[in-house]
């Protein structure tokens, strides 16, 4: 096959650009998780080991490995790094999408 392939540049968040609802929130998410993967992968912790570390259940942490975020909150994600002995820092942008054009009823 010899197609061209198109190269578009993405937003940086790969749920806005599959054209996702909550893409923000579900990010956000992303992040986190992958921050406490991250954590679990360092420390070598098991999803048991990491129940006894955190007081959170290894359920938790087998969906967390598994992308399975849809049960978990941003506050909930941030209490189970924070009990991984790990500080969350959020710094907030906000800006207009482009192209967006908000209509004012008067």
């Amino acid at each position: 096959m010899n197609e061209k392939l198109k190269i578009v540049k993405g937003s940086a968040n790969v749920f806005r650009d599959m054209g996702e609802k909550d893409t923000d929130v579900k990010q956000t998410k992303a992040l986190l998780a992958a921050e406490i993967i991250r954590i679990l992968d360092k420390e070598k912790l098991s999803v048991r080991a990491a129940e006894k570390v955190s007081g959170y259940n290894y359920s938790d942490f087998s969906r967390i490995r598994n992308a399975e975020l849809t049960r978990f909150t941003i506050d909930k994600l941030m209490m189970i790094t924070n009990a991984l002995n790990r500080k969350v820092t959020v710094k907030i942008s906000v800006s207009k999408y482009r192209g967006s054009n908000l209509n004012h009823a008067v």
